[in-house]
């Protein structure tokens, strides 16, 4: 059977501007089935790291936002703490960037919350049917929250082809222990040029697992429990991730804790995917660079696998912008995520998902 994905193109005119259209996707595609008043609703979204301008408008999130409350549920903006070192690599930072990015209070109408805690470890076990995981470490507020609204900015990426819904369900709604199981099957290293031996690191670990001594820490891989807090906390960023897991194990675990982010949320969880200022990487860089296809539309449904099919679809239906990290593929109907990244199959994420009973490949696409 398939699932139904709405879609918006980029269109406007006197009588319908796009924040209208975004009122009017989400009506369509169920909102006010999703959430109920008194409704604690969590609207995870990418909060975008700073030099970055490629993530999702403010103004338009103040859009779903309103919609939320006119369903009387009560909505926060949350996002989740990095695996690496950056600028959001904690609480204070990340909403220190969010902030600075635009999405305050007074532009978006709904306080901000991040949704693993202070340092990034604040997190519930969920138990999945999985591949590699029996048990998941999602963060604690999208466990503990009503209802989900995740708002997606489509986009390429490096590791997984492209980053839509399930990317910010796997990724972005897990711990950072969560992150690290996803990317890793390693315990973290300390690069002995970068190591000060300052003690930062002996004093974040809970399990004993790191000693200091000849000028360096090191790290007991058969004590390390993988909570990744060494990493975020090293000032000197001497404690390194050892990212071995191929990209295809990634994007299967990807989909494994995304869908351990929505349990018991089965039916109180929607998407929306803008397919806009398509970057060829992830909005955590410090930059981003110039779209490869024009800017398309919007996305809704209550399938996460449907709406990320729907709209790599699109993309690749989309003529190619030349003069931008795109070197092949141009055509409309050509696969552009293969021209940026030939050696990823993107479609490993949807295959998985979709096995992992988070929904089908399979849609009908309804434009508004």
């Amino acid at each position: 059977m398939k699932s139904t994905v709405f879609f918006s193109d980029m269109r406007t005119s006197k009588t319908a501007n796009l924040f209208d259209k975004i009122g009017s996707i989400l009506d369509q595609s169920g909102l006010a089935g999703v959430v109920n008043s008194g409704d604690l609703v969590a609207v995870k979204i990418h909060f975008g790291e700073k030099g970055n301008h490629a993530f999702i408008r403010p103004v338009f999130i103040r859009r779903v936002v309103e919609e939320i409350r006119k369903c009387g549920g009560l909505p926060f903006l949350t996002d989740s703490s990095t695996l690496y070192p950056g600028q959001r690599k904690n609480a204070v930072a990340a909403l220190t960037c969010a902030v600075e990015n635009g999405f305050a209070d007074a532009v978006v109408g709904a306080p901000l919350i991040m949704c693993d805690g202070l340092r990034g470890d604040a997190a519930v076990e969920t138990a999945i049917d999985g591949e590699f995981f029996t048990r998941v470490k999602i963060a604690a507020e999208i466990a503990e929250a009503d209802s989900l609204v995740a708002v997606s900015h489509f986009k390429c990426h490096e590791l997984t082809g492209f980053g839509g819904a399930l990317k910010n369900l796997g990724m972005g709604c897990s711990s950072r222990a969560g992150k690290l199981q996803q990317h890793s099957s390693l315990a973290p290293v300390v690069s002995s040029e970068l190591c000060t031996a300052c003690g930062a690191c002996l004093k974040a670990c809970a399990h004993n697992a790191i000693v200091v001594g000849d000028g360096c820490a090191s790290i007991e891989p058969t004590l390390c429990v993988g909570c990744g807090r060494c990493v975020s906390c090293c000032p000197h960023k001497a404690v390194k991730v050892q990212w071995n897991e191929a990209s295809s194990v990634v994007m299967k675990k990807m989909a494994e804790y995304a869908r351990g982010a929505l349990v018991g949320k089965e039916q109180a969880t929607l998407f929306l995917n803008f397919i806009t200022q398509v970057s060829p990487a992830c909005d955590c860089y410090g930059h981003a660079d110039a779209p490869i296809v024009n800017d398309i539309g919007i996305c809704a449904s209550k399938d996460p696998v449907a709406l990320d099919q729907a709209c790599a679809d699109l993309v690749n239906a989309a003529a190619g912008n030349r003069n931008t990290a795109l070197k092949s593929a141009f055509e409309p109907g050509e696969d552009k995520f293969r021209g940026l990244y030939p050696a990823v199959d993107w479609t490993i994420q949807l295959q998985h998902a979709e096995k992992m009973g988070l929904g089908t490949r399979k849609y009908r696409l309804v434009e508004i």
